[in-house]
């Protein structure tokens, strides 16, 4: 017997205690008023500084984790962790991750690290669903970590930057279990956003590119699943209205009103053209149209965006607080929605819903899945919510940096890339309880991090 409601039982986010202003940076990049805050949608971007690395990212976001919910370390089975920013060819996250098991003792710990952009925090969840539903499955818990430093070099792009993490509890009984046999997926070959060069945190992007293979792959996977869901539940037909909320990987939140516009765009043309309501009238010239002709057709986007706004408003808006907040986290990007989410609703708003999620990693890989919220108000559920109830004053109580400063640091950065020895300045007075901040590198590139102390 497969262990039932095999899922999400937790959640833990962190992003750095600092931000730039996306409409101070609009001002010292000498853009129009609005081109990040409006054309971007966002409104404040989270980054790293010299303190911070991927390994400490991962160290605090899984320690606050296992400390609030009183997670043992012999109590896990599988770690897994999902990453594109790489400090190591050879060696894993992961391995650095076990300096928190081995003091106990604990080193039978499966796992290592996905690596495809920001898809590999689902390839390690997915993958520790899979291990808990399997004959591999030992009794104890999986936990997932998604963590990445979002940075670009000086250009248009950089604005889309930001920087956190997200570690997830996954075992069965989940009060956020994964729809079983509900997910498709679409893997493709794509020179869309890489980073081939390792003498640089930067990417290489190809802008018109990304769009366009964030777009395609969100409607084949969206399609594959709405035929599975068909089938499953032997329904005539699947649309939005299937989904309580609807969460994407987050580039920046003007794409994700685009995303959503998208797939309402795909319900309208999967509808007979005599059975469309009255609201469709103004848009029957469009449903001739085939959707890989429509990517850049501005007269649909805008015509879709309007007519479905009121579903994006409630679907899928109130999950894009930390993204607005903080910016592109890459690999927890798609968690973070997921955590804004819980904290925007009431356990009453919550129970018995079925949450659609499509992530994305370019180059590409991308998959489209669901969560099944338990279907009572249960004291699990308002835990759940409970526990999550210091994001909010957390992103409201980080220091505000200026963008001088903020180009001066990514400056310093970028100079100190691969640096060995190297000793960091950043002061550390300002970071949050609990967080893990490099101490130094020494000349053989070996990293040393202390822990702030944690408040519980």
């Amino acid at each position: 017997m497969w262990p039932e409601n095999v899922g999400i039982k937790a959640l833990e986010v962190y992003f750095p205690a600092q931000y730039v202003d996306q409409q101070d940076l609009e001002q010292f990049d000498k853009v129009s008023a609005g081109k990040y805050t409006i054309g971007l949608g966002q409104s404040k971007m989270g980054f790293c500084n010299d303190r911070e690395d991927i390994h400490s990212l991962c160290l605090t976001v899984l320690h606050n984790l296992m400390d609030k919910h009183k997670i043992k370390p012999e109590d896990v089975g599988r770690l897994e962790v999902g990453t594109e920013t790489l400090l190591d060819k050879s060696k894993s996250v992961k391995s650095v991750l076990m300096q928190i098991f081995e003091p106990h003792g604990c080193t039978n710990i499966e796992g290592v690290d996905c690596t495809n952009a920001c898809y590999g925090g689902t390839a390690a969840l997915l993958n520790a669903v899979n291990w808990v539903e399997s004959s591999s499955w030992d009794g104890r818990l999986a936990l997932v970590v998604a963590a990445d430093n979002a940075v670009y070099d000086i250009g248009s792009a950089r604005p889309t930057g930001g920087a956190g993490a997200i570690a997830m509890i996954v075992g069965p009984n989940a009060i956020l279990p994964l729809e079983r046999g509900l997910r498709a997926s679409c893997m493709k070959h794509a020179y869309d956003f890489y980073k081939p060069n390792f003498h640089s945190e930067y990417p290489t992007v190809d802008g018109q590119l990304s769009i366009k293979s964030y777009l395609s792959s969100l409607e084949e996977c969206y399609q594959k699943y709405c035929e599975k869901l068909k089938s499953k539940e032997k329904l005539d037909t699947v649309s939005l209205n299937n989904f309580d909320a609807i969460l994407f990987h987050s580039p920046f939140c003007k794409l994700i009103q685009k995303s959503f516009a998208r797939l309402a765009f795909i319900d309208f043309l999967n509808t007979p053209k005599d059975k469309l309501s009255e609201k469709y009238s103004e848009a029957k010239q469009f449903h001739h149209l085939k959707l890989e002709d429509t990517y850049f057709n501005r007269d649909v986007e805008k015509t879709f965006t309007t007519l479905s706004k009121e579903d994006f408003l409630q679907k899928t808006k109130p999950s894009l607080l930390i993204s607005n907040q903080v910016g592109n986290m890459y690999t927890p990007s798609i968690y973070a929605g997921l955590v804004s989410l819980l904290v925007s609703r009431s356990p009453n708003e919550l129970c018995d819903t079925r949450i659609g999620l499509f992530s994305y990693g370019s180059g590409l890989c991308s998959t489209f899945f669901s969560l099944r919220v338990a279907p009572v108000e249960s004291e699990e559920l308002l835990e759940l919510i409970n526990s999550l109830s210091y994001v909010k004053p957390q992103l409201e109580a980080r220091q505000k940096v200026m963008p001088e400063e903020y180009t001066h640091i990514l400056a310093l950065r970028e100079k100190n890339w691969q640096l060995a020895p190297f000793e960091p300045q950043s002061d550390v007075s300002n970071m949050f309880p609990g967080t893990y901040y490099l101490v130094n590198v020494d000349e053989k590139y070996r990293r040393t991090y202390k822990r702030i102390p944690n408040i519980i």
